[in-house]
């Protein structure tokens, strides 16, 4: 009887998560075809101010634009008023609908007479990129908005006076004092002096401290990103000592583990991928840089070392060859493929959308700016300037990714030398054994191989993927201007010409390549030892130091407390949030320099605070008066990402394999156990249970993790192999550790999954379940029920699995 129960409530879910989804789909049609009514995100101005403007000013504005001569049909595309008017023949868009809007069947040529740019098609991306633009509301922003930065003539000294950009401050701490009574509050410490004095202003108080089982199971995610066991948990509830939570905070930090929790934080950032591009060949030990950041957490690197060696380890003579694999940063870029039969002009564009790139995840990573919106043109909102953009770029355009051994620079010229003979050599061999398999050459070549590679020190040694100082040139392959590309590299720097409109076959100025000017406080720091690369992490870190601080004390905080002080972590600029209470940003950024850049001192800042102790139980007054709980009146409950969620699965299931570092494996492999950090990253294939669960694009930089819940999420708890799998492993487990009674088994499988006992209602549901379902009597852990196996997986797709309080 309860059987059918059990089954009826999962196919309810499941009706109810398909419901879900589509009522959200509806809402967000309904958003987008009013886009041209709301306001749009900073990320979607961002989008258009970089993509869609350049583009309609490339391509349009000549004719349709308050810069026309003549303007041709009436129609006007340079502001939202005018587009959505349209001209003689109708408005230019349907916001929503591509396949309606005239602007779209103009530039696909339908050959109806309205086909445009006059002077030829554009190229599909760009047409993509316009038809997605308009599915997505067609968003544009205002002209006063748009103007908010002009194109030329910043005001630096203005631009300098944004919060952002000011040097640290060391506010004074708050005295907090009871209202009632006027007597000082204790506090834990200055961060809870600011939250509560602001708590005290918005008429809001701490919640109570969570509980002890709470407490633990809330640092090991946040600190391992693994459950407790419930025998720690135990420990820690009973430890009645005054340092028992400050113990367990340096039991965690000092774990392995740590460093693979705290790893995947900046691989996003990083847009880290196990295999990238096909057509590279050249990645099998991209898990070098993986892991070299997972030692760097678990060693505490200071985060300004943290920054040089992954932009200029090379440069820094007080690092070695065990370092180079931090270069990953740059050397695991995304790259385009170059059809090098196209002509000059077209690689050069892809080769300029890579510099681009770097200069984006470097600008956005280290200083929380977007940078490459001023490739174009001047930035729109902050003082960045077009030729800010070009100085950063001349440096990556100074920089070649390669494969490198290993070893120490004095091996590194020998081991360079015998590869290039031994590809030689493997080539020559291929080419015979096309032509006769048998040819005795081929013995020959094959021993010469081995005894070059015998004769050669540290041959096999490990090769990483970094970057060294080589200019990359676009040249015509030959004097035939249809005879395609050639790719040049040379060992001297290069600066850039500014691109007009980002151009880089319309060549303005020649830009030096140094810093941005707004983060200097006179002339900006030339840029030119080699690359600039090292030239750049120093100036990242002195001139533009208290940036750097407050945008990585941002994300810690944010990883903890599950919202930023900054909600917009990768944007401190004037599209980015204010922060919520400016003087802790001020004094934490402040004070983390002052520790040495230290993130394990960010940590127990943070953790041994009343703030994050806090309990997150509702509170119907203080709801009312800060719903979003900005003010951090309560602790915020947090969602898993897929990889604490997966680990937690196998760890509690007792299958998972906690072995370190190496190559990846598929996701999707039975026998994969290992840590979600260790499942293989495709940056064009992605698999699909990352995909399922809001793992983020791995050729892009991803400030932090979207929420989303699907039906299909739903349905992977319900059929996935993997789900199933653990969920008969745990059932097994319970089956073994706790043999009789039943009820046993069930106290077992919440303390392993929840960190608490199950309550008594909770028991007698499980029992009445599995009672009308099967025997509940065994001792062989092979012969355990199937009613058993089904509650398990009811439990691992729960949300107090899937969420921590």
């Amino acid at each position: 009887m309860f059987d059918h129960r059990f089954r009826y409530f999962l196919l309810a879910a499941r009706h109810r998560l398909l419901v879900l989804a589509v009522a959200v789909g509806l809402a967000a049609a309904s958003q987008s075809l009013v886009a041209g009514e709301v306001e749009p995100s900073p990320a979607e101005i961002e989008h258009f101010e970089r993509h869609i403007r350049p583009l309609l000013h490339e391509h349009c504005f000549e004719c349709h634009s308050a810069e026309a001569t003549v303007l041709q049909g009436g129609l006007r595309l340079d502001a939202a008023p005018h587009l959505r008017a349209g001209g003689d023949s109708g408005p230019a868009i349907v916001s929503g609908n591509p396949d309606e809007s005239l602007l779209i069947q103009s530039v696909r040529y339908l050959g109806d007479g309205y086909d445009m740019p006059p002077e030829g098609k554009l190229a599909d991306d760009e047409i993509a990129l316009l038809v997605d633009w308009v599915a997505r509301g067609a968003v544009f922003p205002e002209t006063d908005q748009a103007e908010v930065a002009p194109r030329s003539g910043i005001d630096w000294e203005a631009g300098r006076q944004f919060w952002s950009f000011q040097p640290l401050a060391r506010p004074e701490v708050p005295v907090i004092t009871d209202a009632a009574g006027g007597d000082a509050i204790r506090t834990e410490g200055a961060i809870d002096a600011f939250i509560i004095a602001e708590l005290q202003q918005q008429h809001l108080s701490l919640s109570p401290p969570a509980d002890r089982a709470t407490l633990i199971r809330r640092l090991s995610f946040n600190l391992i990103g693994l459950p407790p066991t419930p025998e720690e948990v135990e420990r820690f509830v009973a430890d009645t000592s005054p340092r028992a939570y400050e113990d367990l905070v340096e039991r965690l930090l000092a774990s392995p583990q740590y460093g693979e929790r705290w790893a995947r934080v900046w691989l996003d950032l990083a847009r880290y991928a196990d295999t990238t591009e096909s057509w590279l060949g050249s990645t099998p030990n991209s898990h070098l840089y993986r892991d070299w950041v997972v030692r760097a957490f678990n060693e505490d690197l200071p985060y300004d070392q943290f920054v040089r060696r992954q932009l200029a380890t090379d440069r820094l003579a007080e690092t070695g060859p065990e370092d180079l694999p931090a270069l990953g940063f740059l050397g695991l870029s995304p790259t385009y493929f170059k059809e090098l039969l196209l002509p000059p002009e077209i690689i050069k564009v892809l080769v300029a959308d890579e510099w681009e790139e770097r200069v984006d995840a470097v600008g956005r990573t280290f200083l929380g700016l977007t940078i490459a919106c001023a490739r174009c043109h001047d930035h729109k909102f902050d003082p960045i300037s077009n030729e800010d953009y070009y100085a950063l770029a001349g440096v990556f355009a100074s920089t070649r990714m390669i494969d490198r051994p290993l070893v120490p620079p004095e091996h590194y010229a020998a081991i360079d030398a015998a590869k290039t003979q031994v590809a030689t050599l493997t080539a020559r061999a291929a080419e015979l054994r096309k032509q006769d398999p048998q040819d005795p050459q081929i013995t020959e070549i094959e021993r010469a191989i081995a005894e070059l590679k015998a004769a050669t020190p540290l041959y096999d040694a490990p090769v990483a993927n970094v970057v060294t100082d080589e200019s990359l040139h676009v040249l015509p392959a030959g004097d035939d201007p249809q005879s395609g590309s050639k790719l040049v590299y040379r060992p001297e720097p290069q600066d850039l010409h500014l691109a007009i409109r980002g151009n880089p076959n319309r060549p303005g100025e020649l830009v030096p390549r140094r810093f941005i000017t707004v983060l200097s406080p006179g002339q900006p720091r030339p840029l030119h030892t080699g690359s600039g690369r090292a030239d750049l992490a120093d100036a990242i870190l002195s001139e533009a130091a208290p940036l750097a601080a407050r945008v990585i004390v941002n994300r810690i905080w944010a990883a903890h407390f599950g919202r930023g002080l900054v909600d917009t972590p990768s944007n401190f600029g004037r599209l980015g949030a204010a922060p919520s209470h400016p003087e802790l940003l001020e004094d934490l950024a402040a004070r983390f320099v002052e520790n040495g850049w230290s993130i394990k001192w960010l940590h127990r800042e943070l953790l041994h605070s009343a703030t994050y102790r806090q309990s997150s139980a509702y509170d119907e007054r203080k709801y009312a008066i800060d719903p979003d709980n900005r003010w951090l009146w309560r602790m915020n409950r947090k969602r898993l990402e897929i990889e604490p969620w997966r680990d937690a699965m196998l760890a509690v299931a007792g299958r998972l394999d906690m072995t370190m570092g190496g190559p990846s494996g598929a996701a999707d492999a039975p026998a994969n156990v290992r840590r979600t950090l260790y499942t293989t990253v495709h940056r064009r294939e992605l698999s699909k249970m990352l995909q399922l669960h809001d793992f983020p694009e791995p050729s892009l930089h991803s400030p932090q993790r979207m929420n989303t819940t699907t039906p299909l999420q739903g349905l992977y708890v319900l059929n996935s192999p993997f789900l199933t799998a653990q969920a008969t492993a745990l059932a097994e487990r319970l089956w073994r550790e706790a043999p009789e009674p039943p009820a046993d088994r069930v106290q077992r499988a919440y303390r392993l999954l929840f960190a608490r006992p199950a309550s008594e209602a909770e028991v007698t549901i499980a029992l009445e379940y599995l009672q009308g379902s099967e025997v509940l009597s065994a001792t062989d852990a092979t012969a355990v029920p199937a009613a058993w196996r089904r509650y398990t997986q009811a439990l691992l797709g729960s949300n107090e699995l899937l969420f921590v309080d």
